[in-house]
């Protein structure tokens, strides 16, 4: 009996560890979320600013007209440089989601452990139910 009660402690230990590293991930998958979130929104607002300035046809002369290019040309790089950044923080989001959804199935399976634990210890301390007693003789006594 104290080996049941010493494996069930073992198992209730093991959920909270479990729940922890569940709420690691959790966490590290927010992180993911919100950077690959702050690194789109970049990518759109420079793609947007690129594109404002590409349809900009206010050069005054050849110099202006060779800087807008060039600062267009400049922002462009910098928009695929980011949207580069965002795919991989994407592949990063992902895999934190898979690891949280791993950490959850984990704690989910030593928390059935231990719940069913729980209950075969509950069920053999009940008394058992005593049947009545055997009728002695026949039917016709």
């Amino acid at each position: 009996m104290q080996a049941d009660h010493k494996r069930l402690m073992r198992l209730q230990r093991l959920e909270r560890v479990r729940a922890i590293a569940k709420q690691t991930a959790a966490t590290a998958a927010a992180e993911a979320e919100g950077t690959l979130a702050q690194l789109e929104t970049l990518a759109s607002r420079t793609g947007q600013l690129a594109a404002d300035y590409a349809g900009r046809s206010d050069a005054t002369d050849g110099l202006s007209l060779h800087q807008f290019g060039r600062f267009v040309a400049g922002l462009k790089g910098i928009t695929d440089s980011t949207l580069a950044d965002a795919a991989r923080a994407r592949v990063i989001a992902d895999s934190r989601q898979t690891e949280l959804a791993a950490a959850e199935r984990r704690r989910a399976a030593v928390e059935e452990r231990a719940q069913r634990e729980a209950r075969l210890i509950a069920s053999r301390k009940q008394a058992p139910v005593l049947g009545s007693r055997k009728a002695i003789g026949t039917d016709l006594e």
